[in-house]
């Protein structure tokens, strides 16, 4: 304060925010799942002469579209990431403190006395993922979904003959003709009841929501291709009946363990319901097909330049 010249106490910076930043080249949250605590640094206080303090530095999360932010107390939706270098502020620093200057008055020129600042947000946040890709596989464990996205594509999922050898889901980029692409997701075996959590249950469900195509996947050697098909129908029914409005596509894998008298003997009993393709990622009998009938359904569903990323950021 300035005996003479009256009150000159600067106000005080606001503390840190804690932003999520989405990032198109980062696919997990795996790197928060050891950082419990994320903490922004304190406002700077204000000072004499006026000076303002320094607002705390801001906290910047990236992390990958798709990331859904709710509250862990009430569960409510906060907001979702979807675009490249969007910006959301997830836990806002507390504002900072006024200095005496804003209280003189005529009656009181020289005011002792300044209002503080916020204390900061304390608040604990649930971070949630949905993969964001074009098709999303869909099948029981063993149906073949690993090997025909390490067959279509760069990605490199584990392998194996044992149910839920998926334990996360991968994206593969999928280039087509004319230097075109869309993305695939495998996720992790549905089995019936999933929706109730059984399995790897709903954990993985959700990411089906964010697929514009759904390509079921069933194996040639199943006893009744037709009703594994609809259990799992069944299952993305149960969980949200509006998955059933998306575009749909099956593919019979493992036509390399039938000969051509079976899958003569099959074709009658396939679903009526949805266009079928017969493949097998081993001989890759069939992938050309599926590949056309994939970009020919994703031409029909999305709108246009659905591969551009909006790079504006939002504050």
């Amino acid at each position: 304060m300035n005996a003479k010249g009256g009150p000159d106490g600067g106000d005080g910076g606001r503390g840190g925010h804690i932003i999520l930043k989405g990032n198109r080249n980062v696919w997990t949250l795996l790197n928060l799942k050891y950082r419990k605590h994320v903490i922004a640094e304190n406002g700077v206080n204000g000072s004499k002469n006026n000076r303002t303090g320094r607002s705390g530095k801001d906290v910047i999360l990236e992390v990958p579209l798709g990331t859904v932010a709710k509250s862990a107390e009430t569960g409510e939706v906060l907001f979702e990431i979807t675009h490249d270098r969007q910006k959301r502020i997830l836990t806002p620093g507390g504002r900072g403190g006024l200095g005496n200057w804003h209280f003189a008055t005529s009656a009181k020129q020289v005011p002792k006395y300044a209002q503080p600042g916020e204390p900061g947000r304390e608040e604990w946040n649930i971070l949630e993922l949905k993969l964001l890709a074009d098709v999303g596989l869909v099948g029981f464990p063993n149906a073949g979904k690993s090997t025909l996205l390490s067959v279509v594509s760069a990605a490199k999922p584990k392998i194996a003959d044992y149910a839920f050898t998926t334990l996360v889901p991968n994206l593969g980029i999928v280039r087509h003709r004319d230097n075109t692409s869309f993305v695939m997701a495998d996720i992790p075996g549905i089995i019936e009841d999933a929706h109730q959590g059984k399995g790897l249950g709903i954990r993985f469900l959700r990411h089906i929501e964010r697929n514009s195509l759904l390509l079921f996947l069933v194996p040639a050697t199943t006893d009744d291709i037709a009703r594994e098909y609809h259990i799992l129908l069944n299952e993305l029914r149960l969980y949200n009946p509006e998955l059933l409005d998306k575009p749909r596509l099956l593919a019979v894998t493992k036509v390399d363990l039938i000969d051509d008298e079976l899958k003569g003997w099959l074709m009658p009993t396939l679903p009526t319901d949805i266009e079928v393709v017969f493949i097998s990622s081993v001989t890759q009998s069939g992938i050309v097909e599926l590949k056309d009938k994939i970009w020919a359904y994703l031409n029909e569903a999305l709108p246009p330049q659905s591969h551009d990323f909006d790079y504006s950021e939002e504050e």
